[in-house]
């Protein structure tokens, strides 16, 4: 009985935080915005991979078809994803180390809490392993490993169960996490906007300069008339942070 009655108190904790019922105040701080400011640049970070990676997955329809631009997509992503890995880690450090304006602003739920390192490891797990696919090339990556319980095991199959764990975990902390995102970014304005900017900016430029390296990679996946790197330019421009 106990367990059940903390389990629907978890489950409505979450439910009003992915619903923004419940939203952590976050202390502002000069300069660098403080708590507010890192839930900012998290914030605008996160949306920006959430229509990456929707814009990915439409090519999971024809992937042999838009190989190009799922490769392209994927690498685009790898900043980003770091940059979030990044400002997240830092308000963990924070706030774990006792500084007064984190421990203010407090914690997310518990079960956000636990589902945070699947979805940092899952994401970090398939980006790294669509990166080895590059490197390895599209013979070697069907090149068998090794064998489990008679099922042969390459390197392609390391980046599709990476998906499946990502699908997963990421799908429940985007649902969980999307509206309070929308509202933060659309909140008034927090101090250190350069900064933020500047951070944002520069993680675009790597993620431009990664899309350029692997459309240059040598290996048989970049070998499809369906997509013209010189053809479509990718424009980016970057929010107000």
């Amino acid at each position: 009985m106990r367990n059940r009655q903390l389990w629907q108190k978890l489950a409505a904790e979450t439910l009003a935080t992915a619903l923004g019922e419940d939203q952590r105040t976050d202390p502002v701080l000069s300069r660098t915005g403080g708590p507010a400011g890192n839930a900012r640049l998290t914030a605008w970070t996160g949306l920006f991979l959430l229509v990456v990676f929707v814009a990915e997955l439409v090519t999971l329809l024809d992937v042999s078809g838009l190989i190009s631009w799922h490769l392209a997509l994927g690498v685009l992503l790898v900043p980003p994803a770091l940059l979030k890995t990044a400002s997240t880690g830092w308000r963990i450090l924070r706030y774990y180390t006792g500084h007064p304006s984190y421990r203010t602003a407090g914690p997310p739920p518990v079960v956000l809490r636990l589902l945070g390192p699947l979805v940092v490891l899952s994401t970090l797990g398939l980006l790294g392993t669509g990166i080895a696919l590059v490197l390895v090339g599209a013979t070697a990556s069907r090149e068998t490993l090794f064998t489990v319980v008679g099922q042969r095991v390459d390197v392609l199959t390391f980046h599709q169960g990476a998906f499946i764990v990502w699908a997963v975990a990421t799908g429940l902390h985007v649902l969980a996490r999307t509206i309070p995102a929308w509202r933060i970014v659309s909140a008034g304005s927090v101090p250190g906007p350069r900064k933020r900017s500047a951070a944002f900016v520069v993680t675009l430029a790597l993620a431009v300069g990664c899309v350029g390296w692997v459309l240059v990679q040598p290996g048989g996946w970049t070998d499809q008339p369906s997509f013209h790197p010189d053809d479509d330019a990718i424009v980016i421009s970057a929010p107000s942070l």
